[in-house]
């Protein structure tokens, strides 16, 4: 007995004239936060190279002054002091919609204003995976090297550029890149920064996700090689168990710990980097800021791009730390 199907949609039948179902929903899976743009604090940039002055105390003496002593020697208190710069960089991304696609009805929609709002997501997560970069700032020179701002990567290390004195780069100590990450690494990496500012700021631990579960590890195990358990008392009285740590309490103060956007972060393989960030050394200085230009419609259809152009200030190198390794 023969019958009409639903799946001969290609021959004459009753498939033809069936309806197609599309839902009304549009998902966009791709990570979006950019934790160490949004926490930085922003300031105005008037040229392509943007500088910032250092100084410290010197080291303290315990020595006493003889009674009658004349002052016969003078110090020059800001030979210390260096500058410090990067250049910005240019941010873009363009979007077009054409004429006919403007017309039709699309779910999501697809018009002119959404591709202009993607466009500004995308270029955020662009900015974030430079900040984040290990890439050296760079000058155009007209024959294809272009302004690039130098990154966390490259700022928080103790070969960060010839033009960063000693002195002012970020301690050995401040930096671990080596396996067997444990609890007492993480306090040794606090304790260093805290040598360098002297205070107890609050930090930010910026983690990509294999370190953060690292440092969850943390409340639970002993850090040591045979992993013996910890025993911590909670209240259960909401049945909750919370293995997550959100706020590290350190000798030299509190840190935060936030996700590094997974998509930005510079070592996509082992997913262990992190940053140590004081947010009163580093900030954001936008030359041009983040603006969206619509572009004459040449008859395909409306275009434009989003556009801003700014850099990095890492005010100390020595006030931060990093993570690049832990197994």
């Amino acid at each position: 007995m023969s019958f009409s199907p639903t799946y001969d949609t290609t021959n004459p039948g009753a498939a033809v004239s069936n309806r197609e179902q599309l839902l009304d929903v549009l998902t966009i899976l791709a990570p979006e936060e950019t934790p160490v743009l949004s926490s930085a604090s922003k300031t105005k940039a008037s040229a392509t190279f943007v500088e910032w002055t250092v100084d410290s105390l010197s080291a303290p003496t315990t020595a006493g002054v003889a009674e009658g002593a004349d002052v016969t020697t003078f110090t020059d208190k800001f030979s210390g002091r260096a500058r410090l710069g990067n250049y910005v960089q240019k941010f873009r991304r363009d979007f077009m919609v054409s004429d006919l696609q403007g017309a039709v009805d699309s779910v999501g929609p697809a018009k002119i204003a959404q591709a202009e709002a993607k466009a500004v997501r995308e270029i955020k997560r662009d900015i974030e995976a430079t900040l984040c970069s290990s890439n050296d700032r760079s000058v155009e020179d007209g024959a294809g090297t272009v302004y690039g701002l130098r990154g966390l990567g490259k700022w928080i290390d103790t070969s960060p550029g010839s033009d960063v004195p000693s002195a002012y780069r970020t301690p050995s100590a401040s930096i671990y890149a080596s396996t067997a990450f444990t609890e007492t690494v993480f306090n040794d990496l606090i304790t260093s920064i805290y040598r360098v500012t002297g205070s107890t700021n609050s930090l930010t631990l910026v983690a990509d996700t294999a370190l953060r579960r690292k440092i969850t590890d943390f409340a639970r195990t002993s850090g040591s090689t045979d992993y013996t358990v910890r025993n911590v008392n909670t209240d259960m009285g909401n049945s909750t168990i919370k293995l997550s740590v959100e706020m590290y309490q350190s000798d030299h103060g509190l840190v935060s710990v936030v996700n590094m956007n997974p998509d930005c972060a510079p070592d996509t393989t082992n997913k262990d980097t992190g940053y140590l960030l004081n947010p009163d050394y580093y900030s954001v200085a936008e030359l041009i800021p983040l603006g969206s230009t619509r572009l004459p419609n040449l008859g395909g259809g409306e275009r434009g791009y989003v556009d801003t152009t700014l850099t990095l200030l890492c005010k100390h190198p020595g006030a931060h730390g990093k993570i690049t390794q832990i197994a």
